[in-house]
């Protein structure tokens, strides 16, 4: 990387870190609701999850073909074959269980329970006429491997009482199927945060409106609506408020009345003319700048009944990284989310870039994955902040340090993931 330089001093600036942590202050956790497995995908788990019954449920084969006693076939080979009677078929869902005496076999299909006096399974493909002559004798020509060969033995995975997924984890498809297949059907796991997004600007339209001189299609609350629901809220309100008249105010009482644990503004906050959240919650938030880029002006407090409110940068590309560094973690850790920050990983970058003095860069970038062995970061972005098309590009973000004046091609840099 480029040069480290000491930070200039800047007593009004308030480092990520520290604001993060006043943040994180403040959350209280939601409460903890019991659902079905069905629908808790998304949904953060609350309580271990300990497997009901063993993982497999009882001994069971592997493979289609045929349960023997391993002695009767130890020495099976295309010159010495060995001959069985077979006096039973056991598809899976059987509830048969057949004695097998030395010489006799049984037709089974894989996932079928294995007979109590059967030690392996010999696959079809290892027999002389396989499938199509399976239900009278049948000529093995190769040796199961040893005793137990493609036999699936119960709780070899999991026996009752074994935790199988630690409460903090988000449920994902995987994790549900691991829950159902260890027999359980309910699941405790954090109530969906009820979140408001307000965006602020009297030059904001509906996206497709025809746009007079000074409008723009309104689009952040789209992106943060769906960032929000990516981590798990639930968005009970989107609006856009002016920017001037008591709007902010009048979207936290409707926010309060929808039961909202978080409002969310976009804009407002900086240090303009016609900065409505500013102007109308001094009482409820604290503004302050912050030593990022993008990102410097943010606000943060908290109504009387406990509503968190989010002052965010009216500019798309700064409302997405401020909402990455400071909702989305609170909003996971009301759910008991563990860990509460995306992972990151250390890439080389593709090309060079300047960064801001002395303050940590949070940049768009793509990922050039031609060669999977070596993947690459560049710029999404021109590198404006309110420049939204690049944003749809973006798959992770750079994170530069503030001691870095810059980039330059090759360099490793941390790479915050997002997709």
């Amino acid at each position: 990387m480029g040069a480290r330089v000491t930070p200039a001093a800047d007593d009004d600036l308030t480092t990520v870190d520290a604001h993060l942590a006043t943040v994180l202050e403040a959350v209280m956790p939601v409460e903890t609701v019991t659902v079905p497995v069905s629908a808790a995908r998304g949904r953060t788990l609350r309580e271990p999850v300990t497997a009901a019954v063993d993982i497999p449920v009882f001994d069971n084969s592997a493979m289609d073909g045929f349960a023997v006693r391993h002695d009767d076939v130890a020495g099976a080979s295309a010159d010495a074959p060995v001959t069985l009677r077979v006096v039973a078929d056991l598809p899976a869902g059987t509830e048969l269980d057949p004695a097998l005496a030395p010489g006799q076999t049984a037709r089974i299909m894989t996932g079928a329970p294995l007979p109590k006096d059967a030690t392996a399974v010999v696959p079809f493909e290892d027999t002389r006429g396989g499938l199509a002559d399976s239900l009278d004798e049948i000529t093995v020509l190769r040796a199961p491997r040893a005793v137990g060969a493609h036999v699936r033995r119960r709780g070899e995975d999991a026996v009752v009482g074994d935790e199988l997924l630690p409460a903090g984890v988000r449920l994902g498809a995987l994790q549900l199927a691991a829950a159902a297949a260890a027999g359980v059907a309910d699941v405790a796991v954090s109530r969906m945060p009820r979140i408001a997004v307000v965006s602020t600007g009297s030059e904001l339209v509906t996206p497709g409106a025809p746009l007079g001189r000074g409008q723009i299609p309104e689009s952040n609350s789209e992106l943060l609506a769906g960032l929000a629901a990516e981590a798990g809220a639930e968005v009970v309100l989107r609006l856009s408020v002016p920017d001037d008249g008591d709007g902010p105010r009048q979207a936290i009482a409707a926010a309060e009345a929808l039961g909202a644990d978080v409002v969310v503004f976009s804009g407002g906050v900086s240090a303009g003319a016609y900065e409505v959240v500013k102007s109308t919650l001094g009482d409820s938030m604290r503004f302050l700048k912050v030593r990022m880029q993008p990102g410097k002006p943010q606000g943060f407090g908290r109504t009387a009944s406990g509503i968190l409110l989010f002052g965010l940068p009216g500019n798309p590309v700064s409302a997405a990284v401020s909402f990455e560094v400071f909702v989305r973690p609170a909003l996971l850790r009301m759910q008991g989310r563990s860990p509460v920050h995306r992972p990151v990983i250390a890439l080389p970058a593709a090309v060079g870039w300047r960064t801001p003095p002395g303050r940590t860069q949070y940049l768009p970038v793509s990922i050039d994955r031609t060669d999977p062995r070596a993947w690459r970061v560049a710029p999404a972005t021109a590198g404006g902040s309110h420049l939204a098309g690049g944003l749809g590009r973006a798959e992770a973000y750079a994170v530069v340090p503030a001691d870095v004046d810059a980039v330059g091609p090759g360099d490793l840099v941390d790479v915050m993931l997002i997709t």
